[in-house]
Formats: structure tokens, C-alpha cells, sequence
């Protein structure tokens, strides 16, 4: 994958493609049905037409309320054959509350990542110093994410067609907002991912070395696609332990700081 500005030149987009696209995409969404893999026609030659798709899909999924990032890990990055991070929109159909019974049909992906949240408080765009950022921030949660893809091989898939799959966009479950957040060294923040009685653990720092970083990257990519950071938005920054395979009937629990002093996120998967 690329990240020049010619791959994301929204001028070189096939719009009619992307419609294509998004419609594959959406009949997947709505049968519960995978894609092997698009037909050369409807396939996204570069991250742009995988952009165009991707909001081609919003418009028929309805409300979103802020951005996801895929891949924000080296090993993530290398699992799916990217360099760099994707962008994914977050859908209010897919959104849940802590203790939650989450809907576990059609799991693909089974995976669940322990991530910080930031919402916005203020616009920002591209070139933020870090100071901007912060200023910019209303509040860090900490969050989990089910990543979930339409494509019966994600792995194989490739950028451009992922980014049309809105980063591979699953159900969220936002927790409480971590108190003096702006003031922690995220990166160096530990968490803890429990599924049932299996714990990973982790730290901001695999999240791009430091998730402020991740929050910078897509408040400069955004504006690439004629789009930016805004208020109210929330960015989940990617998962800060490898991902925790997950079942119907699963018991999930986040924590976020030494012993869970910064708060967790507990839900469970329907059986």
C-alpha cells in the first residue's frame, strides 16, 4: 500500500465503480454473506475508489458518529499486507454500551481489541502540532472494538478493497472516559484484554508507538479525501494487545491503566 497523494486523488476516482463497489459490499452487509473477492469491475484500484466505496457504503448504512483505525500495529499491518494504518467509519447500528449483550451472529473476524478512544472537542485538520491535538480533545475512553470484514479472506483482500469494507468496521462498545487522561503517557499506559479467563496484555505504545499518534495520522489524512477531524467525532485508535479470539457466549473485559485503576469495559457475546 501507498499513502502518496496520487493513490488518494479524488479526482482519479471511478465513482461509478465505487457506487458498484459499495453495493457488493452492502449485500454482503445485509445477507450475512462473505465475498471471496470482488469482481476485477467493482474492484478498487487504489486507496481513493477504496475512500469513494467506503462512503458509497455510509450513505446506505446509515448514521456514523466517528472513525476507526485498522492496522495500527506492525503485526496488524503485516497480518493484512499494508503498511499504514485505514481509516473506517464507526456506524450507530454497530454501536453498544458497557455490560451489553452484544449480538454474536455472523462473527468472522471472532476478535476482540482493547483500545483508546478520543472524542473531539473542536475541529482539527492536518499538520496539527501536538498541542493543537490536545487542545482539540474532549476526553479519552477506554473502548473495545470487534473488527469485523465483509470478505471471506480479509487477509488477502488488500488495501484498497478493505478501505471500501470501512476498514473492516464492526461493532464497538464505548466505556468510560479515563479521568486525567490528557495529562497520562498514553504509550505507556498498560492494558488488559480478558476473554472468559485468558488475559493479554498490552500498552498504548503498540498503537503507532503512542495513540496521539494515530489520532495526528488521521487528523492529517482526512483532509487528503476532502474531509476532516470533527467536533463530537470519536477515533478509536487500534488495538494496544494482539487481538483476543472471541465466541458466542464469550465474557469480555478491558482494562486500561496498572490493575485497572483507569477503568475497564465488560460485556458479553450473545450464546
Amino acid at each position: 500500500m501507498t499513502t502518496d497523494r496520487s493513490a488518494m486523488d479524488p479526482t482519479a476516482v471511478d465513482l461509478v465503480r465505487a457506487d458498484g463497489t459499495a453495493g457488493a459490499l452492502w449485500q454482503a452487509w445485509t445477507t450475512g454473506g462473505r465475498i471471496a473477492a470482488l469482481p476485477e469491475l467493482l474492484r478498487p484500484r487504489s486507496l481513493a475508489e477504496g475512500f469513494a466505496a467506503q462512503c458509497r457504503l455510509s450513505e446506505r448504512a446509515g448514521a456514523s458518529y466517528g472513525w476507526k483505525l485498522a492496522a495500527t500495529a506492525p503485526a496488524g499491518q503485516a497480518h493484512i499486507g499494508v503498511d499504514a494504518p485505514l481509516p473506517g467509519a464507526l456506524f450507530e447500528r454497530f454501536r453498544h454500551a458497557p455490560g451489553d449483550v452484544v449480538p454474536s451472529d455472523g462473527l468472522h473476524m471472532a476478535v476482540a481489541e482493547a483500545e483508546f478512544a478520543f472524542v473531539m472537542g473542536a475541529p482539527v485538520g492536518a499538520d496539527a502540532t501536538r498541542a493543537q491535538l490536545r487542545d482539540a480533545v474532549a476526553a479519552v475512553h477506554c473502548a473495545v472494538e470487534l473488527p469485523e470484514s465483509r470478505f471471506d479472506d480479509f487477509v488477502a483482500a488488500g488495501a484498497p478493497s478493505l478501505m471500501a469494507d470501512a476498514a473492516c468496521a464492526g461493532r464497538f462498545v464505548l466505556g468510560p472516559e479515563i479521568p486525567g487522561a490528557l495529562d497520562l503517557d498514553l504509550a505507556a499506559t498498560p492494558t488488559a484484554l480478558t476473554v472468559d479467563d485468558e488475559t493479554r496484555t498490552g500498552s498504548g505504545a503498540a498503537v503507532l508507538g503512542d495513540p496521539w499518534t494515530a489520532l495526528a495520522w488521521l487528523a492529517d489524512v482526512l483532509p487528503q479525501y476532502g474531509l476532516r477531524l470533527e467536533a463530537g467525532a470519536l477515533v478509536t485508535t487500534g488495538t494496544t494487545t494482539v487481538p483476543a479470539p472471541v465466541h458466542r457466549g464469550a465474557r469480555v473485559r478491558a482494562s486500561f491503566g496498572d490493575g485497572g485503576a483507569l477503568g475497564a469495559v465488560e460485556f458479553s457475546l450473545a450464546p
